[in-house]
């Protein structure tokens, strides 16, 4: 059993900045990896970013340079930082694990919205 709660997600302006943070609980030692992956209505939900146990992170090309993923090993966190936001950086991000036992991998969803 895991569980993952998203939280930070908002309204802001092209240009402006927002810390996405995603908690697991549960059986969190069996998480291998976290990330976020986000999703418009009507397209594919797509790999924003992820982040290893050990600290090892890829990321999508569209967001390299802006976004960085960190994770707390202790408190089973994710968190996403996103500066210098885009109209098209808008959709739903979603919380995503990999375990060594059979989980749920998805969070809720928490929205973002960047206005042009």
């Amino acid at each position: 059993q895991v569980q993952l709660v998203e939280s930070g997600g908002g309204l802001v302006q092209a240009g402006g900045s927002l810390r996405l943070s995603c908690a697991a609980s549960g059986a969190i030692s069996s998480i291998n990896v976290m990330g976020w992956y986000r999703q418009v209505p009507g397209k594919q939900r797509e790999l924003v970013a992820i982040i290893t146990r050990g600290g090892s992170t890829n990321y999508a090309d569209s967001v390299k340079g802006r976004f960085t993923i960190s994770r707390d090993n202790a408190e089973n966190t994710v968190s996403l930082q996103m500066n210098s936001l885009k109209p098209e950086d808008t959709g739903v991000y979603y919380c995503h694990v990999r375990a060594t036992i059979p989980v749920d991998p998805w969070g809720q969803g928490t929205l973002v919205t960047v206005s042009s």
